[in-house]
């Protein structure tokens, strides 16, 4: 058997994350990665790989970062998880309430499902309603019931365990609106992220954006959709909630939320929090956090978060060196320029290879990903896998987009010119169709009711 047909048999879906399937790769991909080091992959044949999938987004400074390595295994040495709360615990905790603004107490976990369901468990607990509502648009926030009841793979779940969700569209207030409406008096919060591929500031800002030139000093920040939503939300009696675990410690060392200038009332992190160790936080205003609190005699209680490893030391100490990395290296300064670099050299070959129409790249300099279109111009997964195909082919593992630290001018030479060859290929598929060069099936979409 070969290393899929063994990863098949012993784990459902081949890993321990859909995203990291047989489907959601072209058929040259290695089928199992064994190490890693900085921006590079190998497989257990010795093939090395330029990665941009960087752990589902998680690693932000560089596989096997040797400080954060070091950091963890100190806490290793300390005991690795303690019968009560470690000093650590504290230490990590003080640090990301002094660090975000909006953060004036935190719950950590293993995963951003547990952080985001909690928050949800709060906003119902405080305000005594029901509903929750989050953007269609966005692709995930958690694999409990509550929103994967609201994707196309139902099976399995009750439909009283997602009946309270909403859905509704990301740049549109009054698709919102519909919903406080439809359900006067009832809904609890709405959770969203700040911003991933698709921006808040709407079709019409051309303000310029760059790390330093913030929403903050915009002068049409009052058409920003965060802005609109938590007005919204605060005039119905309802929590407004920023999911960020792709965007924290991307967009800004506290946030997308600050660099957007937008205070939450409660906020969730993970990914890239600890490079690439296994933390998530739950974060918000004490009056709300509280309500899962032991101190307030006689308030009824919230079972809120309790999980035994939650506060694991290791993942804490990898914590709080890699925010040092951050502060000393100015970290996002790098990802934000690395960021530019990578979208101009990309848009000076498409528009050299006559294909600015056909793939281009979506989003900001901090977070983004690249769009494929078939001949017609419509969204196409099979120019995607294609993509991904020949990428492969010149030895970059580039599923999507995700920079780190280690990204350098070396890296990001060999990419471009990856890139380059790649779209060779594209721009000879769109004449002959994409069939004549695909190897295998094209990638699938994760939320499907069929295999």
């Amino acid at each position: 058997m070969n290393y899929s047909e063994r990863l098949n048999k012993v784990i459902p879906g081949g890993a321990h994350t859909y995203s990291r399937g047989d489907d959601q790769f072209p058929a040259n991909a290695p089928q199992i990665l064994e190490k890693a080091r900085d921006v590079w992959v190998w497989d257990p044949e010795g093939n090395k790989y330029l990665d941009y999938g960087m752990a589902l987004r998680a690693v932000t400074l560089g596989y096997a970062n040797e400080r954060i390595n070091k950091a963890a295994f100190k806490q290793i040495e300390n005991g690795v998880n303690l019968t009560r709360a470690s000093l650590v615990e504290l230490e990590a905790a003080e640090l990301l309430t002094d660090l975000i603004p909006s953060a004036e107490m935190v719950k950590f976990a293993k995963n951003g499902s547990n952080v985001t369901t909690a928050a949800l468990k709060i906003a119902r607990a405080y305000t005594g309603k029901n509903y929750v509502c989050f953007p269609k648009q966005q692709p995930f926030f958690s694999f409990d019931d509550w929103f994967i009841g609201t994707t196309a793979v139902k099976r399995g779940i009750p439909e009283e365990h997602y009946k309270y969700s909403l859905v509704f569209d990301y740049n549109d207030i009054n698709s919102l609106q519909k919903l406080f409406d439809e359900h006067s008096g009832d809904v609890a919060c709405v959770i969203m992220e700040p911003a991933t591929t698709l921006s808040p500031c709407g079709d019409n800002c051309n303000y310029v954006r760059s790390l330093d030139k913030s929403c903050k000093d915009c002068p049409n920040r009052n058409n920003n959709f965060l802005y609109k939503v938590k007005e919204l939300c605060h005039q119905n009696g309802a929590l407004f909630i920023l999911d960020e675990m792709i965007t924290g410690f991307r967009w800004h060392l506290q946030g997308a939320q600050q660099w957007f200038d937008i205070e939450p009332d409660m906020s969730t992190f993970g990914k890239g929090m600890a490079n690439g160790f296994a933390l998530a936080a739950l974060t918000g205003k004490r009056e709300f956090m509280e309500v899962g609190g032991i101190k307030k005699e006689g308030m009824e209680r919230t079972f809120l978060v309790s999980t035994t490893h939650g506060a694991e030391m290791p993942a804490l100490g990898a914590f709080i060196e890699a925010m040092k990395m951050y502060q000393e290296n100015d970290v996002i300064s790098h990802l934000w320029t690395y960021g530019k670099k990578l979208i101009e050299g990309i848009e000076n070959i498409t528009s050299d290879l006559r294909l600015s129409e056909y793939f281009f790249i979506d989003g900001g300099y901090a977070v983004m990903n690249y769009m494929t279109k078939d001949r017609n111009k419509a969204i196409s997964p099979e120019f995607r896998t294609l993509f991904s195909q020949e990428m492969i082919r010149n030895g970059v593992l580039m599923p999507w987009i995700a920079i780190s630290y280690s990204h350098g001018l070396k890296e990001l030479e060999i990419t471009l010119e990856a890139i380059r060859r790649s779209l060779q290929v594209y721009q000879k598929a769109l004449e002959d169709g994409v069939e004549k060069y695909l190897e295998g099936p094209a990638v699938k979409p994760v939320f499907r009711k069929y295999n």
